[in-house]
């Protein structure tokens, strides 16, 4: 629980008003009854056959209603530290076995998923004040360094060191009428 508290905090430090009004915003977030559920989901992982049998069902059912209302599918497996925070909902994966540090901050439509064949194959590992913006795809097994920013619609591939910043190339082709024909 001590996890969610910390993205509670998070989630209250970033909104603004007084103390009634972000206590409220923080009630209606989707992203944080998300990261509420998956630390429900956590937090049952470790408990007894028993536990889970009362449980689990509730955890299915919420999780269930996260992803089709809100389109947040957080793997309950993943390893996420505290301080997480979702922006803006819609369109969010990460897998069951990504590892994210503390303070990560994701947008909508963000991807952190499995990619690769043979040893190469794997899930993303992203340190600490990482933020990732709308659109950005991570994917294979690699390492995102700490205190990194990736850019809007950004897909990442590689490993990135700490400190740097990762945007999209804007190039880009166009092809004339008479090359499609």
């Amino acid at each position: 629980m001590d996890c969610f508290k910390k993205d509670f905090l998070r989630f209250y430090a970033l909104t603004k008003g007084n103390r009634l009004k972000r206590m409220f915003a923080c009630y209606r977030c989707p992203g944080l009854h998300a990261i509420g559920i998956y630390r429900f989901g956590q937090w049952l992982e470790g408990k007894s056959l028993l536990l889970k049998c009362l449980f689990g069902p509730i955890y299915l059912i919420l999780s269930h209603r996260v992803r089709s209302t809100w389109g947040i599918d957080i793997g309950r497996t993943a390893k996420i530290g505290p301080g997480f925070y979702i922006g803006h909902y819609g369109g969010i994966t990460i897998s069951g076995r990504a590892e994210l540090g503390a303070n990560v901050s994701v947008s909508q439509l963000v991807v952190i998923g499995v990619s690769g064949h043979g040893e190469r194959r794997g899930v993303p590992t992203i340190g600490d004040n990482v933020y990732i913006a709308p659109g950005a795809k991570i994917f294979g097994k690699i390492h995102v360094g700490k205190n990194v920013k990736i850019g809007a619609n950004a897909v990442v591939y590689k490993n990135i060191p700490d400190n740097a910043i990762v945007v999209q190339d804007p190039g880009f082709r166009i092809i004339s009428f008479r090359e499609c024909q």
